[in-house]
């Protein structure tokens, strides 16, 4: 018999014991969605049969492209037009309001540097610009948008994303893209920049190489807004910083310090509504569990073996003692193997006075990879997962959390390497003085939250799959600097008014 005959016996006898668990109730098929390839763009000559159908499909796109961001831009500017101005007055020449623009079309751009815009900005984009735009009365100068960040209270930027957020949480417009009816926001620490030189008293200290050398770095809590259908959307970041720091006497600013007060604003924001909490192993503690249960906040924390060790050793020995509590789930061509328990206390404290109930959920995942353009041989694979459930966990619930919740903290991972490495600039300073540092920051996260909402809109989605989200961008780019639209259909679609909607 050819191995080729045993390997098609031995799936087939292992489908058929599937099939029997699955009538017994033992095992579920789930539907398979989050393991698809992702497709891959067309290599093709994007060429249409002549110049004239090309000026129009160039046209039409910028029109559906205004008509999407139109339906967030005035409200956020609206927003802004709050935030006190506190320049001299007789030496304005150009809003606030209009710089605040500027500097958001920058990231929605993704224009890499304030250079890089001064060196791109001519009539004809300007032109094209203020017809999309109408707010945009001036051109400024990029450095006037840096200078007018150093005086300004920043933070009420951030908070004019939040309000739009807002906005478009009372309009429904993530009602059906909700798991279980949770908002799921995800937490994770990641580094912005760093120096070998202590350019501002706010940065954090490390000692690095064999002669310890001072490092200067700045490293930032990120929180975003997970949907079901995979889109993630920046909420609210939290800047670590040393301003009380005294080397050797205080200890420096640290995550869960971070965490405490990004929390507070995030139970500001969802106060009345469900949300469940997708952290790291970093955040497996006491203090974290505490404010998940004073804010009721339900939560999927990854558990690493060694993070909480009492934990980790009761959950083991009470799922080898009760092994009724599993489930075999096949989701795609992966088999994951489901274990948990509930109940496990775990004490913390200075005198372990504090006590919270956790559960428990284990998962071992196995697979098989063919490497096709390799060796062609077929490759077993498995890997394991544990997380603390702030609920009790079955057999109806376990894939849900795991799958549909736990595992989507990765999305955070996702998000900050696209804005990392994928036009937005991340790690890039824009500024050494801290205050606009900031404010460059959170108009970056305006620039990536009003692409993701495009980028995932039924109006531009077909494009964007197209194009890719970047190629896209890079298109836009394009046809803003080439020639003068068409103003009339421009304004046109700046007035008239369109429903938005999400792809699912």
């Amino acid at each position: 018999m050819s191995n080729r005959i045993k390997q098609q016996k031995k799936q087939s006898d292992r489908e058929e014991k599937m099939l029997e668990q699955i009538r017994r109730g033992k095992s579920t098929r789930v539907e398979f969605k989050a393991w698809r390839e992702k497709a891959s763009l067309p290599n093709r000559v994007n060429m249409l049969p002549c110049a004239e159908e090309e000026v129009q499909a160039k046209q039409e796109m910028m029109e559906d492209t205004v008509k999407v961001y139109r339906k967030m831009l005035p409200g956020l500017l609206q927003k802004l037009s709050r935030i006190p101005d506190h320049r001299q007055v007789e030496r304005i020449k150009h809003k606030h309001t209009v710089l605040l623009l500027y500097g958001i079309l920058m990231f929605v751009q993704q224009m890499g540097s304030r250079r890089e815009v001064n060196r791109s900005m001519d009539r004809i984009k300007f032109e094209n610009l203020q017809n999309m735009f109408p707010e945009l009365e001036t051109m400024p100068h990029a450095d006037t948008l840096a200078r007018f960040l150093e005086v300004t209270v920043v933070e009420d930027i951030q908070m004019s994303m939040v309000d739009l957020l807002k906005d478009l949480i009372r309009k429904k417009k993530f009602r059906n893209h909700l798991v279980n009816g949770n908002y799921l926001i995800a937490i994770d620490g990641t580094q912005k920049l760093f120096r070998d030189y202590k350019w501002d008293e706010n940065c954090l200290i490390r000692h690095v190489g064999e002669e310890k050398k001072p490092q200067y770095y700045i490293y930032v809590l990120e929180s975003v807004l997970v949907l079901g259908n995979g889109v993630t959307l920046p909420l609210l970041s939290e800047f670590l910083k040393n301003e009380n720091y005294v080397e050797g006497v205080s200890k420096q600013d640290c995550e869960r310090k971070a965490f405490t007060r990004l929390a507070q604003r995030i139970k500001s924001i969802f106060s009345k509504m469900k949300v469940t909490l997708l952290v790291d192993g970093l955040y497996a503690c006491g203090p974290v569990l505490k404010t998940c249960r004073n804010y009721k906040w339900g939560y999927m924390i990854t558990l690493k073996e060694g993070s909480l060790p009492e934990v980790w050793d009761d959950a083991m020995s009470l799922m080898r003692i009760a092994p009724e509590n599993s489930r075999r789930v096949i989701w795609g061509d992966r088999l994951q193997e489901y274990a948990w328990a509930n109940g496990i206390e775990h004490e913390y404290g200075e005198k372990r006075t504090f006590r919270e109930a956790v559960h428990v959920a284990y998962c071992l995942e196995s697979w098989e990879e063919r490497h096709s353009r390799s060796t062609g041989k077929i490759e077993k694979k498995s890997t394991r997962y544990c997380w603390i459930s702030s609920v009790p966990l079955s057999g109806r619930n376990i894939y849900e959390r795991c799958t549909r919740m736990g595992r989507y903290r990765w999305m955070i991972e996702n998000n900050i390497l696209t804005e990392k490495h994928q036009g937005y600039e991340y790690e890039h300073c824009y500024s050494y003085t801290w205050n606009a540092m900031e404010g460059y920051h959170y108009l970056m996260k305006i620039g990536r939250f009003l692409n993701v909402m495009a980028a995932n809109s039924e109006i531009l989605n077909a494009r964007v799959k197209k194009y890719g989200i970047r190629g896209f961008v890079d298109r836009m780019n394009r046809v803003i600097s080439g020639s003068l639209l068409d103003a009339v259909g421009l304004q046109k679609a700046v007035s008239e008014k369109h429903q938005f909607r999400l792809v699912c």
